[in-house]
């Protein structure tokens, strides 16, 4: 997992709601369970049905920041969502609320998922469909900045710690093995 301190990206402009799994990752691309082959899939069907989808716009081909409207990532638990965002580039998305295991998955796969007001997130959007507006997230001080405005997020510390320094949590347990260790010593006592 590639660790994530401070991003500055344009951002891809997205103002829908209720964007859930299927619509990131039609169930007819899960058609295997590594986590490799799904960027091209991200989308796909709104990708098709409308050339002037986002998506389709070059001028964002890079980008790797995403904001979106209201309880993204709903529907079912699909970790494969993650995956396709993930292998697309983008590494952060700000939104107003995110459905609750969507928001586990991309914790546990190195996707920055920030909540902030709705207002907020909708003026961060309207100011993205310039491809040249840029968004910078610090991580570490918990800042999102764009233009001369700052907005600070919350953020469980655990995950902060898991995104900073690249782990997944199999490689935080296993950083963290001697102090476990000394923990369960202690226990015996």
């Amino acid at each position: 997992m590639q660790a994530f301190k401070k991003l500055t990206s344009n951002a891809i402009p997205l103002w829908l709601s209720d964007i859930d799994t299927d619509m990131i990752i039609p169930a007819n691309f899960l058609t295997q369970t590594s986590k490799d082959g799904y960027g091209n899939s991200l989308f796909h069907n709104l990708k098709e049905k409308d050339h002037d989808f986002i998506f389709n716009n070059p001028d964002y081909s890079d980008s790797q920041i995403l904001i979106a409207g209201s309880n993204f990532g709903c529907g079912s638990s699909r970790e494969h969502a993650v995956w396709a965002l993930t292998q697309a580039g983008i590494r952060a998305i700000i939104a107003p609320s995110f459905s609750d295991i969507f928001f586990n998955n991309a914790a546990k796969n190195g996707l920055l998922l920030i909540s902030l007001d709705k207002d907020i997130v909708k003026d961060l959007c309207d100011k993205a469909e310039d491809p040249k507006f840029n968004v910078t997230i610090d991580l570490e001080n918990q800042i999102v900045s764009a233009d001369k405005d700052s907005y600070s997020f919350d953020y469980d510390p655990f995950r902060k710690t898991c995104l900073i320094k690249g782990l997944d949590d199999m490689s935080y347990l296993i950083e963290n093995l001697d102090l476990i260790k000394q923990f369960e010593q202690s226990r015996r006592g």
